[in-house]
């Protein structure tokens, strides 16, 4: 084998589901009413439930290639005359203006059987023709244009939901810039929408470039057989690269090196940035899970899960396609070693 035709180190093969986006958050827009509020007329709004669920359109989710289902966005005239006052501004695509409101499905509809991700069956509402998803269940459905306009939304109504009071003085806020900040309404500080970093790591053991293994865990509370990759949050003071090294050994007694970035993808459940690494371990080493957060830890081979990845091993459950788990395992089972 000549030396242009050896392995490298794996990396993503794909853009995770929802760190797709088309439309141009135009953040100066925000601040300028104005102009948001002229072009109001022609702009379109995706509605989100109180569930975090927003409508597509039937006929494309049944039949559906992933990554190709839109939005069912509504004309904005047909919500209100004018701006309502808690629309938030996602952004422009193709010279129209997008936004979101708050807006239940017009009635209990029917419900239809999916596949939720992991393997397991969920259950969507469909009223009309319209079925309402939700974003960690079928972000990886929808096109790219619909991902990032929604992963938005669903950000920014978490935020929302957890920034009424005041972190300095506990007074009420009242959210400006169309959703994209609050300001309290007792002392005047000002907030924006919060991100927490999170690092999750694909661990392979030291044959050849890539390993021939892979490290996979469950968390008790995971219906059977569902097992991913490792993940926790950045403390405070700490680098991402340590960050991944205590993570492995505080959850299963692992220690890992080469550490290396692989991407990111937002994660608004309820405001995480997930950022992808790879790290090497010693597969003879002994596995200790943490008690509570661990039920189980194994390495996997390559073998099995590209078996799992096809659907060909019901005894083990991969992270489904909304994640960027799900990318990050399925282009370390494609890699060469």
């Amino acid at each position: 084998m000549s030396a242009t035709s050896q392995p490298s180190p794996f990396r993503l093969t794909t853009l995770p589901a929802l760190s797709r986006s088309t439309a141009d958050r135009q953040e100066s827009l925000r601040t300028d009413p104005e102009r948001l509020r002229a072009r109001w007329p022609s702009a379109r709004v995706v509605r989100l439930d109180s569930a975090g669920r927003v409508p597509v359109p039937e006929d494309a989710l049944l039949g559906h290639r992933s990554g190709g289902v839109p939005l069912a966005t509504t004309p904005a005239l047909d919500v209100a005359e004018e701006v309502p006052e808690e629309a938030v501004f996602l952004g422009r695509w193709e010279d129209t203006d997008y936004w979101a409101v708050l807006a239940d499905p017009a009635g209990p509809g029917r419900r239809v059987g999916l596949d939720g991700g992991w393997g397991l069956p969920v259950e969507v509402t469909v009223v009309g023709n319209e079925a309402w998803v939700d974003l960690r269940a079928h972000g990886a459905v929808l096109d790219d244009t619909a991902a990032g306009l929604l992963t938005t939304a669903v950000a920014l109504r978490n935020w929302h939901r957890r920034a009424r009071y005041c972190a300095r003085c506990g007074g009420r806020t009242t959210l400006h810039q169309f959703g994209w900040a609050s300001t309290c309404e007792q002392c005047g500080r000002e907030e924006y929408p919060r991100t927490d970093p999170a690092v999750i790591c694909l661990v392979h053991d030291d044959v050849g470039v890539n390993g021939e293994n892979v490290l996979l865990a469950r968390q008790p509370t995971w219906p059977p057989n569902r097992y991913s990759v490792l993940a926790g949050f950045v403390e405070a003071g700490e680098s991402l690269e340590r960050c991944v090294e205590r993570e492995i050994r505080e959850e299963v007694g692992v220690a890992v090196r080469d550490v290396r970035y692989l991407g990111s993808q937002p994660w608004p459940f309820p405001r995480s940035i997930m950022m992808g690494f790879a790290a090497r371990a010693d597969a003879v080493a002994p596995l200790t899970p943490a008690r509570g957060e661990i039920e189980n830890a194994q390495w996997v081979s390559r073998e099995r899960v590209r078996a799992a990845l096809a659907g060909n091993d019901p005894e083990l459950l991969l992270p489904g396609e909304t994640s960027i788990a799900h990318v990050m395992v399925r282009a370390w089972a494609e890699a060469r070693n």
